[in-house]
């Protein structure tokens, strides 16, 4: 059975999700839908990522921030959501740690609420449906 050192890669790159130090960058995925929390986590980790936890509405995902603060280099926060939308989750972690790094995830259609979360301190934005690609240069630019 071959196994990966029979095929040497041509383009051998580190992952984008590792600190220059060897250590993985810490992500904390906050998505009403699981199935977009899985294919994020599913992108991120490919690159060497650890997602720390999930959360599944903005309430869990600001108090799983405050619990992981500062074990946290970047949260992905779904705008749209239960309980508390991703805006005023944003606001709640950026009142607690105004150097928090987020990165909005939204659906196509909602340029107005991108616009006013990225006014609130969000980093970047990622629009759904996922593509990996720009997932991952987005948050690689954000983590910079």
């Amino acid at each position: 059975m071959r196994t990966t050192q029979d095929y040497p890669t041509i383009n051998d790159r580190p992952p984008e999700g590792k600190k220059d130090d060897g250590t993985a960058f810490r992500v904390l995925v906050v998505d009403d839908s699981m199935f977009v929390a899985k294919q994020l986590g599913q992108i991120l980790t490919s690159e060497g990522y650890e997602i720390v936890a999930t959360a599944a509405d903005g309430k869990e995902g600001v108090e799983k921030y405050k619990e992981l603060c500062p074990n946290v280099d970047l949260v992905t926060m779904d705008i749209t959501m239960p309980k508390m939308d991703g805006i005023t989750a944003l606001e709640q972690i950026i009142d607690f740690d105004k150097n928090a790094k987020v990165v909005m995830v939204s659906a196509l259609g909602k340029e107005e609420l991108v616009k006013k979360s990225l006014m609130v301190g969000a980093k970047s934005y990622i629009i759904k449906p996922l593509d990996r690609k720009k997932v991952l240069e987005r948050i690689a630019k954000v983590l910079q």
